[in-house]
């Protein structure tokens, strides 16, 4: 489903997405390109089926959006269509200084309990699914063809839901890239774990901005590339 995003009239971005939680993919994916920061930045989303679009009116225009995004089409977020995030993102990033832990038992109940909530996976096993955790639940659980999608529409949920994201965890089915790390980082999000293996610059990244990644989750096993220190034997 192409879904194209305008913000105060300008169109902003094409993204393949799947057709549900449309408002939450918008207003997710808009905060993660720096154009929204929290709720009250929003004055109107008006979804258009019939068009594939979602409207975003803002309190004021940000001049951030003609520069940073153009009218493009973007796969479904396997791989985006451009780089968004430069040296200069991360420069900007502040290190997570969250104490929060998590012990592998908790690891390992949380991704089983996570993989019993994917249901149009275990369907069709075409779509990644996200969550937002703490160390004992999941919270809130999202599945789009895409991974980046996927994320941004728990962001987005957050966001309109005034549901806080700091000291939390994010449970992802797909590969965790820079760019993910990114997102994560930027909220506060002190561990990130993936049932998929992390690119280099993923962990490179995790290991600079403070984020505790753990990847390859399979059964009782799983890796920690970064910031070990967070995952104890005692949660």
């Amino acid at each position: 489903f192409p879904l194209t995003i305008v913000v105060n009239n300008q169109e902003l971005v094409t993204l393949l997405c799947s057709p549900k939680n449309l408002d939450y993919l918008a207003v997710g994916f808009l905060s993660s390109e720096g154009l929204l920061k929290n709720k009250d930045d929003i004055k109107k989303i008006t979804i258009d089926d019939r068009r594939g679009a979602v409207r975003v009116e803002t309190e004021a225009e940000n001049k951030q959006a003609g520069e940073l995004l153009f009218k493009r089409l973007i796969t479904s977020g396997c791989g985006r269509g451009a780089s968004f995030y430069s040296a200069a993102d991360v420069g900007r990033q502040v290190k997570v200084e969250s104490q929060v832990r998590i012990s592998p038992l908790e690891v390992f109940e949380l991704v089983s309990e996570f993989q019993h909530r994917s249901q149009i996976f275990r369907t069709t096993g075409g779509v990644h699914s996200a969550a937002l955790c703490d160390a004992k639940n999941i919270l809130v659980f999202s599945e789009d063809i895409g991974r980046h999608n996927a994320i941004d529409k728990i962001f987005g949920e957050c966001i309109l839901n005034d549901i806080p994201t700091g000291d939390r965890i994010i449970v992802t089915s797909g590969r965790v890239s820079s760019e993910i790390l990114l997102k994560a980082a930027n909220r506060n999000i002190p561990l990130l774990i993936s049932k998929s293996a992390p690119t280099d610059l993923g962990v490179r990244l995790a290991n600079d901005l403070g984020v505790t990644l753990i990847g390859f989750v399979r059964g009782k096993r799983m890796n920690v590339y970064s910031n070990d220190w967070r995952v104890v034997d005692h949660g």
